[in-house]
């Protein structure tokens, strides 16, 4: 399952979650703006920064919205 961490206004985190929702891909979408979301991606990421994706079947967190677009990109192959 994947996690994405998210601000509202961000155009970066924008453009992952269109491409999310355009591609049918599901995911659990954490605005970070709620409190208990926020310290979720402190303790995961260590940054605070957004987007933020974490792959809980894999394993895996980034930043960046390219590396991000990139990585679903080869996983959905």
């Amino acid at each position: 399952m994947l996690d994405l961490y998210y601000m509202q206004n961000c155009p970066y985190c924008k453009k992952v979650l269109n491409y999310l929702s355009a591609n049918g891909i599901d995911f659990d979408a954490k605005d970070v703006s709620e409190k208990v979301n926020y310290n979720e991606l402190l303790s995961i990421g260590h940054i605070d920064q957004v987007p933020f994706l974490v792959d809980k079947s894999n394993g895996t967190s980034m930043y960046d919205s390219d590396m991000i677009i990139s990585y679903i990109e080869k996983q959905n192959r």
